[in-house]
């Protein structure tokens, strides 16, 4: 796998399409709170879990990224489908800069720093300005080298706008307009910034368990909303352990359904850490 940054243009010039539908998806989460209803209030926190929790952390992140366990073809298929759904682009532009990010975390080529670049920049600046690659498939291949060998995961990085739209004009049709507001536009907007603020607030706020050589961070309050994502430092620490919360106490919802997966037998070969466990430090560059 390449671990050269990935190309950005020098320039911070604003990406418009990506500006305006973020723009009108926040309008959309907005007007959700006047047209509130129970069932698209469910509705939306179901799919909120199927997005983020098994689509981003279980599968774009502990499966896809970063290999911690195996599962059957067709769920880690499946759970790229589900990562989709969030509109944070295919599984080998998430991987590919997911990948990119550890190999030079808070340091020159890390895309989304606090430290080089400032919180707003980390949280959704580098997604609003510039050329995010959303659909360059072919650039993002090089990071992705073991997911590139799939053509399912080639057509889904370079469609992956496809499933979501599909799932929004299927809410909007058999839901109604609030149905739409609150499964689609606000579900999108709470997940995109949930896991924006992993890129960011866990590189500022929170305590420190390992001596990594970045500034990550846990937090106990974004590990509740993102299924297990907020244990960030241990993450950082011990990158390939599926299990992120080390602790007892540290809710790791991911990590409890993996669990469950192993014990259905849809999950094997998991790799865990301890909080014993020595810190495996990154060579310097």
């Amino acid at each position: 796998m390449s671990k050269h940054a990935i190309p950005l243009p020098n320039g911070r010039k604003i990406n418009w399409p990506t500006a305006v539908v973020l723009f009108f998806l926040h309008i959309g989460a907005i007007a959700a709170l006047f047209m509130f209803s129970w069932k698209a209030f469910l509705v939306a926190v179901a799919l909120h879990w199927v997005a983020v929790g098994w689509g981003i952390s279980l599968g774009y992140h502990r499966l896809h990224t970063h290999q911690s366990y195996q599962c059957p073809q067709w769920l880690q298929y499946f759970f790229a489908v589900c990562g989709t759904l969030t509109l944070e682009g295919g599984p080998m532009f998430w991987v590919g800069t997911h990948r990119v990010h550890h190999a030079h975390s808070d340091e020159a080529g890390d895309p989304h720093s606090p430290r080089l670049s400032g919180a707003f920049w980390s949280h959704m600046g580098w997604i609003l300005f510039g050329e995010t690659h959303h659909n360059d498939t072919a650039l993002m291949a090089k990071f992705a080298p073991d997911l590139a060998k799939h053509k399912f995961y080639w057509w889904l990085n370079t469609y992956h706008w496809v499933p979501v739209t599909v799932t929004g004009l299927a809410l909007l049709a058999f839901g109604g307009l609030p149905m739409f507001l609150w499964a689609f536009c606000f579900r999108i907007v709470y997940g995109l910034h949930v896991t924006w603020l992993i890129n960011s607030a866990t590189h500022i706020f929170g305590r420190r368990r390992f001596e990594t050589s970045d500034d990550s961070r846990n937090s106990f309050i974004l590990a509740v909303l993102t299924f297990g994502e907020g244990w960030h430092n241990n993450h950082h620490a011990h990158q390939t352990s599926a299990r992120h919360g080390l602790a007892w106490y540290e809710l790791d919802i991911s990590w409890l359904t993996l669990k469950l997966m192993k014990a259905t037998g849809l999950a094997w070969g998991i790799r865990t850490a301890k909080l014993e466990s020595q810190v495996l430090e990154r060579k310097a560059a």
